[in-house]
């Protein structure tokens, strides 16, 4: 029997060195591996590379290793809710390699199943494809690392030639995720919006690391219900059903509340 399990989330992430790249699962504050997240602050691993769908907010998320200066470069597709992110970005203390969510996402599932590249129409006649997005910028402002051209062909699809350009697969040294259920197999089910990025990010870390709120034994979880096989899953850590859980932004809406008032 293969058990997958570890005991705590610092030892799950020890090996973490700094340089490492990481994918790491979320989208917004939705299913953050946090636990893994901070076990990884705590140790002090530094000059991370790490792709994400967004970088979390100021204190939260990967936002606390951004504001503790632990990441060198973001591959994310949003950027927006964190103030730290903006001013490291802006002052060239951060590198941002932008790339449009539905590519990333793809990106990443293509890393994980051995896919080197794929063309997509998406980024056709932007930056994206003809090069030139400031990657990195100097402390004076001006652009130290722009983005490359990349390479376009031309297929012909329905009938009629389009545009596409090539991007390449993502894989990274390691990948942190958070799952609702887990055995000790690494099979792992995903609860609700969750289920986000945190499937692609597994399937191309090299080494996978899952923090679940619940383990179980391998056999409890219905076969059909499995979201990621555990062959994607190299260490599992159970962190509990009470674990912080941040909403991003709440909102209500001026009705809502003269109709509870009423």
């Amino acid at each position: 029997m293969i058990d997958k399990q570890w005991h705590s989330a610092a030892d799950a992430v020890a090996d973490i060195t700094d340089g490492s790249s990481l994918a790491v699962g979320g989208f917004g504050l939705s299913g953050n591996p946090i636990a893994l997240i901070e076990a990884l602050l705590a140790q002090g691993t530094k000059d991370l590379s790490v792709v994400s769908n967004n970088c979390g907010v100021d204190d939260w998320g990967l936002g606390v290793l951004l504001g503790a200066q632990r990441i060198r470069k973001m591959t994310s597709s949003y950027v927006g809710e964190n103030k730290e992110f903006e001013r490291q970005f802006l002052s060239g203390e951060l590198e941002l390699e932008l790339t449009p969510q539905g590519t990333l996402a793809e990106k990443l599932r293509a890393g994980g199943s051995g896919i080197a590249a794929f063309y997509t129409q998406t980024g056709v006649g932007t930056q994206v494809a003809e090069g030139g997005l400031p990657r990195r910028y100097n402390a004076d402002g001006t652009v130290a690392v722009a983005s490359p051209a990349k390479d376009v062909r031309t297929f012909t699809v329905d009938g009629e030639p389009r545009e596409f350009v090539l991007e390449e697969a993502i894989t990274t040294d390691f990948s942190l995720v958070h799952a609702a259920y887990g055995d000790r197999h690494g099979n792992l089910v995903f609860n609700k919006s969750a289920r986000n990025f945190n499937p692609l990010a597994a399937m191309a870390g090299r080494v996978c690391i899952a923090q679940v709120e619940r383990l179980v034994e391998p056999g409890e979880l219905d076969p059909d219900s499995i979201h990621l096989p555990g062959v994607y899953v190299h260490r599992i850590v159970e962190v509990g059903a009470d674990i912080p859980k941040r909403i991003e932004r709440r909102t209500v809406s001026a009705v809502a509340t003269a109709a509870e008032g009423a």
